[in-house]
Order: structure tokens, then sequence, then C-alpha cells
């Protein structure tokens, strides 16, 4: 233990993954309030999870309680259980602001009076969507009756999520003070934020205490471990705590283990390593875990540099089910971490064939490359198939292919597409400086003053760069012009 008081500062995750920056540990801890039921969505309630979820641009008029409403009124169930359901898979594609809008339904327009799982999800829920202060707020006006383990559990994940050391120790505390404290699952909880945060003597103080209350470790707990070894490339230490999980006969070695292991192996150059390693993983994933699992050892072997086994974990994750749009953004990101452009374009290719609903940033991934390699036929190619669907890129595509357009030295094209990436933005989307740089400085080449300061205008109008910056560009064209 004394190793961990020596070490760096352990990041969220030290596993290159996009699905989620705390990989199979963090799924653990939603057992504290995820007591939502293990009903699997039926076709129905995927039909409503996508009328649920605009992935374009909301239709005038939307909103999740009118979906909900026009739902019941077509005569469709829709008591608690399908409501947790709902919620749930929402939750699971990480839609939080509609999950939280259908447990708000819940209540108000259905009656149903809460559960202690339903308040511990709502609580978890307005964290994420308005953060930890009005999820402490909700959590003062539960009634007494329904405060509980789930419940208590929910807020020292909020708590922790946020990375609020002091109030997730003093919830830590009460739950102790209430007997709540007795699991495994709620000291991980713990283990993760002082790993994250780097506090390795409470994490060793921690690990005494649960050593002395009689605690196991479970794998979880082994993992935050072998994260911390992993990220201070302490391969010794990292191989000699691997051997004890291996050795331990309460822990069942799980694939996730040995992918933070490659991970470690992958950091420290030692690539043979953690290609054994990848495969020792490989021969644990099992059921449900079995697409997040093979996503994550994709990512991997990319990042060791092998195409071939990327291409061979593809076709194995391809026989696991349904493909979703997340996992097609991790097989061209991977390609294209590997310079296989052709190989990504043919994967976006079998996207387009097969795909259930419009998600922009599938092509975007190859796009970018395509217009960074200074391939913009291929990526107007793409584009216009998309123009062509009645798809309609988002400002990022146009945002790309304008900083294409400007390296290949076509100011005029690059200013025409910059503005359609501007006209294309949604509130909070901010535009790259010096493709907007590039393009005032064309305009400044040309001596228009008025082409640029409506320029500068559409950028204000649509508040994709500071004002401040955009007076500054005003002042520079007036005298520079």
């Amino acid at each position: 233990m004394m190793m961990m008081k020596m070490m760096m500062k352990i990041p969220q995750s030290c596993i290159p993954i996009s699905r989620t920056s705390q990989c199979g540990i963090s799924r653990v801890f939603r057992v504290l309030f995820c007591t939502t039921g293990t009903v699997t969505p039926s076709s129905s309630k995927d039909a409503l999870y996508r009328r649920l979820v605009q992935f374009g641009k909301p239709t005038p008029g939307f909103s999740i309680q009118g979906v909900l409403d026009q739902w019941v009124e077509e005569g469709r169930a829709l008591e608690r259980k399908e409501l947790r359901v709902t919620i749930k898979q929402l939750r699971k594609f990480k839609r939080f602001k509609e999950a939280l809008e259908v447990s708000e339904w819940m209540s108000d327009k259905r009656f149903l009076d809460l559960l202690p799982g339903d308040v511990a999800v709502r609580l978890d829920l307005i964290s994420k969507v308005h953060g930890l202060e009005h999820a402490e707020k909700y959590f003062s006006n539960i009634p007494v009756t329904l405060i509980g383990v789930h419940v208590y559990g929910a807020l020292l994940h909020c708590s922790a999520h946020a990375k609020n050391v002091e109030k997730t120790e003093a919830v830590m505390q009460k739950m102790r003070e209430l007997g709540f404290a007795k699991t495994t699952l709620t000291y991980n909880v713990m283990l993760k934020l002082y790993s994250d945060m780097g506090n390795h003597d409470k994490l060793d103080s921690l690990m005494q205490e649960m050593e002395e209350k009689g605690i196991a470790c479970d794998k979880f707990t082994y993992n935050t471990w072998l994260n911390a070894y992993a990220y201070a490339s302490d391969l010794d230490g990292m191989e000699k705590l691997l051997m004890k999980m291996e050795a331990d006969p309460v822990v069942n070695m799980s694939w996730h283990a040995y992918v933070v292991v490659a991970n470690g192996y992958l950091k420290a150059g030692a690539v043979e390593k953690a290609s054994s390693m990848l495969k020792k993983s490989e021969q644990l994933v099992r059921g449900k875990e079995r697409r997040f699992a093979y996503e994550v050892i994709l990512s991997l072997y990319a990042g060791i540099g092998n195409k071939k086994e990327v291409y061979r974990i593809w076709q194995l994750y391809k026989t696991s089910g349904r493909i979703y749009n997340m996992s097609y953004i991790n097989m061209i990101s991977s390609l294209v971490k590997l310079d296989d452009l052709d190989g990504a374009e043919k994967i976006l290719e079998e996207w387009e064939a097969v795909k259930e609903y419009f998600d922009s940033r599938v092509p975007n991934v190859l796009i970018s490359a395509f217009c960074k390699k200074g391939l913009l036929g291929n990526a107007e190619s793409i584009v216009n198939r998309l123009l062509e669907s009645g798809m309609e890129p988002i400002a990022a595509i146009w945002q790309h292919l304008a900083a294409g357009y400007h390296e290949n030295g076509e100011g005029e094209k690059a200013l025409e597409t910059m503005k359609k990436a501007i006209a294309a933005s949604h509130p909070g989307w901010k535009a790259n400086l010096a493709t907007v740089t590039a393009c005032l400085e064309y305009l400044k080449g040309k001596v228009s003053i008025e082409a640029a300061e409506e320029f500068i205008e559409l950028l204000k109008e649509k508040g994709c760069i500071p004002t401040e910056l955009c007076d500054k560009f005003v002042a520079e064209c007036q005298v520079r012009i």
C-alpha cells in the first residue's frame, strides 16, 4: 500500500475508449441506485425510445411530455414498469435530460408514487442534468420514509462524480452512522474518487478500514489498484497484483482486468505483452458485455497498430447482435488511427446501408480525416450522399470542409462552407478560430470590409465565438482594410 503514496495523480481512466471514461469499473456503481428491474425493452418500447429522442433538429413544438401524452392517447400501455424500462434505456444511451423528463412525467402526469429506487434514479438524473447543487436540494425534500441505502448510494455517487471530496466524505460518514456503508460497492465509490483525485494516503486508509471491517475486495477494488499501477507505469507492481488477483479464489477474473494491464504495457511500450493480455481479455468476454468489451479491445489493438486484429475483433463484434452508431464511430476512428482510410470508407458505406437512424457523428469522423489528408473529393462525396438522402450535415462537418478548402488554397469555398457551418450550428457550438481567421484574412485580401463585417455579424448572432473577439475582429478589419 505504501507504493500508492508515491504515485502520480490518476485520471478517470487510462483506457482510450469512446463510450465511457470510467470503463467497466463505474458500471458497477450504478447498482447502488439502478433498481429499475431487468426487463428487456420490447420493440414497442424501442418505438417509444425513437419517438422520445430527436437525433436531428427537433421539430417545432416537440416535447418529451407531449410524446408521452400522445402515446397514452393512442391507447398504448404505459405503467410504472414500462416507464422504468424507458428511463433505463434512455440512461443507457446517456440521454439524461430526456430520462429526467420521463421520470417527472411519471409522477406528475401518471400520479405514480415514487419508490426508493425511482427516487434514487431521479436524484442521479438531476445531478447529471442540473448539477450536484440541484441534486442536493432535491435530496433535502425527499420524505424520510423513502431515504434508504439506495438513495444515499445515489447521493454518494453524485458527489463523487462531481469530484467533490468534502461532500462525498460527508455522505459516506452519514452512511456509516446509519449502517448503510457495509458493502464493497460503497467503498469502491470512495476508492475510485481518491484514485481519480490522487489522494493516495486516503486510499490507503480506506483500504485499511475495509480490512478491519472485514469488507472484501472484489474485482473492481483490485481494478482500481491496477489502474493506479498502469498509469504510474509500475509494471512490476502491476504484474504482482495481477498474480494476486488470479490466485484469489474469491475474485472472478474479468476481461476488464486484463485490458487494464494491456493498457499499462502499451503505455510502457511493451507491445507484445500488451497483445498477450488482450488475448486473455478476449477469452473472458461473456454475454451482455460483449459489445462493450469488443469496443475496448478493438480500440487498444488500434493503439498497438495491429490492423489485422482490429478487423478480426470487428467481425466478432458483429456476431454479438445489433450494431449501434457508436460502434461504427469506434471502428471508423480506429481505422483512421491506423491510416486505413479506404477501410474506414467501406465501414461507413456498410453503416449507410444498414443504419436505423441517422447520426452525423458517424460520417463526421471520416470527413474530418479526409479533409486533414487533403482528400477533399472524398469528403465532398460523403457530404453529397448525405444531402441526396435528405440529411443535413452538422456544423462540424461543414467546418472540416472549410478548413480543408483553406489548406488547399480555395479561399472562396472555405468562406462559403464556413457560412454553412455557422448556419447549421446549435446553441453552444464554437467555431474554430483558426478557420474563422483564415476566412477573414481572405476577405481582407479582397478589400471587402462589408463582407467581413457581415461574416463577423453572422458569427456574433449565432454565438459561435465570444463577443469580445467579434468586436476585436471588427476593429482589425476597419484598420487593415
